[in-house]
């Protein structure tokens, strides 16, 4: 019982980081007014925060990764709360970025490390289904944390999200503080990789750069994409991304039940599918009922790739797997980065096609993950100390 309180808190945790940095995108007017800038400087925020994840990550994960994993997730979240609140009451725009950049700060390490901590809870045969628990924490930000916090945003003001979203970090740190076992680092069965194969690792990491990249040059234009060419009403797209969020945590409920045999068939599906529900959103464009099935395939496949991904990096990892847990969190946020600055360009050159170019990278990643087998061939299984 114990061990499930924790996972439902470092649950909350994912909820609590993934909610935080895309709140802002929900209440971009009400930010700019306050603080007395323009929107596309508001927009920056969501911006500069992906980008000191992506160069943060690794350093500061070597950095502390012979912390006692209770000790960095509990100073982690007291370090984002407390950015966090001072975004809330940030006088001017130049406050308000410094907290985010420091709520990124720890972002960047909390990624690398909760997943190892979650999947340490619980025997190594139920780890599949703690990381599913893990990441329907961040499935549900976008799903409930962003429309709730957008809506608490224009009741109450920008601030009173931030506020009530510093309160609730600091509650996720008490739990974690009080309930989880401290284990010296690098003692407990998820600290290092299972099977751990350098070649095999390192596909996974390019695998998931690429398609994510797909992935999000198509989530970048999802609302102009489906008002403009699908001829969705605006009033409608709520209800569209409602039933996107809801798919995407079907997505992980699902992949919480393969085992650890069968995950690298399981990512060569999942990303096959994303890379078909993608082709096929660009083929039915301009049949509305049709685009929508295809965006709600598509959110189905990442979360699953994304909570699959989870337990394999726990498999292939060559040496620790905080360090190897921030590499693929890494990738990820690269690929973010990259499909958002190829969607924003699309968005007003070739909006039609962002589907097609979103496929032919998932499909990019998906000969990655075909070419495994034969590279790690040429790779013996291998332990490295990190």
């Amino acid at each position: 019982m114990r061990a499930r309180i924790v996972l439902v808190a470092l649950a909350l945790s994912t909820f609590f980081f993934v909610t935080v940095e895309t709140l802002p995108i929900g209440l971009l007017p009400q930010i700019a007014g306050g603080v007395h800038v323009s929107p596309s400087s508001v927009g920056l925020l969501v911006t500069a925060y992906g980008l000191v994840v992506v160069v943060a990550t690794i350093p500061l994960t070597r950095l502390t990764h012979r912390w006692p994993r209770r000790r960095l997730l509990t100073a982690l979240l007291l370090i984002a709360a407390g950015a966090t609140a001072l975004s809330a009451i940030a006088p001017s725009y130049p406050f308000l970025l410094a907290g985010r950049v420091v709520t990124a700060l720890s972002q960047a390490v909390f990624w690398a490390v909760v997943t190892p901590a979650a999947a340490g809870l619980f025997p190594p045969r139920a780890r599949g289904r703690a990381i599913a628990v893990l990441y329907a924490g961040s499935s549900a930000g976008p799903l409930i944390g962003v429309p709730a916090g957008t809506w608490l945003g224009q009741q109450l003001g920008w601030r009173a999200p931030f506020l009530a979203l510093s309160v609730a970090g600091l509650v996720i740190a008490g739990i974690i503080v009080s309930l989880m076992p401290d284990i010296p680092p690098g003692e407990g069965h998820a600290d290092r990789g299972s099977e751990p194969n350098r070649a095999r690792y390192r596909t996974l990491v390019v695998a998931t750069a690429v398609t994510v990249t797909g992935v999000f040059t198509a989530i970048t234009v999802i609302t102009p994409f489906l008002t403009d060419v699908s001829g969705i009403s605006s009033s409608l797209i709520a209800g569209v991304l409602l039933i996107r969020g809801v798919a995407g945590m079907s997505g992980v409920v699902v992949a919480g039940f393969v085992p650890e045999r069968h995950t690298w068939r399981a990512l060569v599906a999942l990303t096959a599918l994303e890379t078909v529900a993608l082709a096929l959103q660009g083929l039915w464009a301009a049949h509305a009922g049709a685009a929508v099935v295809a965006v709600a395939a598509g959110s189905f496949a990442l979360s699953g790739i994304v909570t699959v991904n989870g337990t394999r990096v726990l498999q292939v990892a060559p040496a620790g797997t905080d360090m190897a847990s921030a590499a693929v969190s890494t990738a990820f946020n690269v690929g973010i980065t990259a499909g958002a600055l190829i969607g924003s360009l699309m968005l007003s050159t070739a909006l039609r096609g962002a589907p097609f170019v979103a496929a032919a990278f998932a499909l990019g990643g998906v000969v990655t993950f075909l070419l495994e087998p034969r590279l790690a061939a040429r790779s013996e299984p291998e332990r490295v100390d990190a």
